[in-house]
């Protein structure tokens, strides 16, 4: 994922490796994660969800069929590849914590995108029943404050509003009396007292990002080596003008390929060279031996030639001496 800024509006890029394709969106509307936090009456620091993968949810995608555009089957399993598979047979509970929503807005042909959080708690209680029994961190302390309340019961219904008391309706809405939310445990969840066969409701915080996607373009290979263009919103091309483009980029290929084997053969080529010009260890080791040898034998000669010189100047200092005596 690549996001950048341009004249009208950020866009988004998601290219899928190693080959591509290449898919360009405009962001028309975001909201940051710290928005989306800041807008809640209850922050939720990030913990380690983010340590396993979320669950992936499409939605509103249109059945593969012949009459559906197939672009929007290359924008599904764009989205796809942006996240490991799971399988629901091999998949611990314990690491479905994150939930990212991919819609398919047909009216607008656009994509909706949302990240939330898997909320688990105790059904049929009220949250000051639940601070109770879970021990809820308030203010730094596990215990709650009854300091101010004259009977326990006064803290367990006590809502703020205009009777000072909670009503069933907001009872019930923060109990998740609905029973569409209400599942069994199948194992352990994190979270206190979340056991294997418990009773418990399940709802999701949303955590951000949240952006609104116009897909623009779906392009074959990667950015800098885009090939030809497969979708485009804007421009329309003929069936005759998509075979010349298609020629193009198989010539532009084959150019490519055949570069590249040519490089490969020059840097064979000048491998080789190189050792061939430079002497082995051995033949370094044969070398200092040859000099060393012929060094030698010219110390000899040389040698020789000094002996051969001494015995003539003494055959020529005795000859000198025997005309003086005569």
């Amino acid at each position: 994922m690549a996001f950048s800024l341009a004249e009208k509006s950020p866009t988004l890029r998601i290219v899928r490796l190693p080959g591509g394709p290449s898919l360009s969106f405009r962001i028309e509307r975001y909201s940051l994660m710290k928005d989306v936090l800041n807008s809640k009456k209850r922050k939720r620091s990030q913990g380690l969800e983010y340590l396993t993968p979320p669950l992936l949810v499409l939605a509103a995608f249109p059945q593969a069929s012949p009459s559906t555009p197939p672009h929007l089957n290359l924008l599904l399993k764009g989205f796809q590849s942006m996240f490991p598979s799971l399988s629901p047979h091999t998949l611990s509970l314990s690491s479905a914590r994150r939930v990212v929503l991919v819609h398919y807005n047909q009216d607008r042909d656009s994509i909706d995108f949302r990240h939330y959080l898997i909320t688990v708690r105790a059904r049929g209680i009220s949250r000051r029943v639940r601070k109770l029994i879970e021990g809820t961190t308030v203010r730094g302390s596990s215990v709650p404050d009854l300091g101010n309340e004259k009977d326990v019961a006064d803290y367990i219904l006590k809502q703020a509003g205009v009777d000072g008391y909670e009503s069933a309706s907001s009872y019930a809405s923060d109990a998740g009396e609905d029973g569409e939310n209400r599942i069994e445990l199948a194992s352990d969840y994190v979270g206190r007292n979340n056991r294997k066969g418990e009773q418990r409701s399940v709802s999701l915080e949303e955590v951000g990002p949240r952006m609104e996607l116009t897909l623009l373009k779906i392009t074959e290979g990667l950015p800098g080596r885009d090939g030809a263009v497969i979708w485009h919103r804007f421009i329309k091309k003929s069936a005759a003008e998509i075979k010349r483009m298609k020629a193009e980029h198989e010539e532009k290929a084959r150019l490519r390929e055949q570069r590249r084997r040519e490089q490969e053969e020059n840097i064979a080529r000048k491998k080789g060279q190189l050792t061939g010009d430079e002497p082995s260890v051995a033949e370094d080791d044969e070398m200092v031996d040859g000099d060393s040898a012929e060094d030698e034998e010219v110390e000899s000669d040389w040698d020789d030639e000094e002996e051969v010189n001494e015995e003539d100047m003494i055959e020529d200092e005795g000859s000198d001496i025997s005309e003086e005596d005569e």
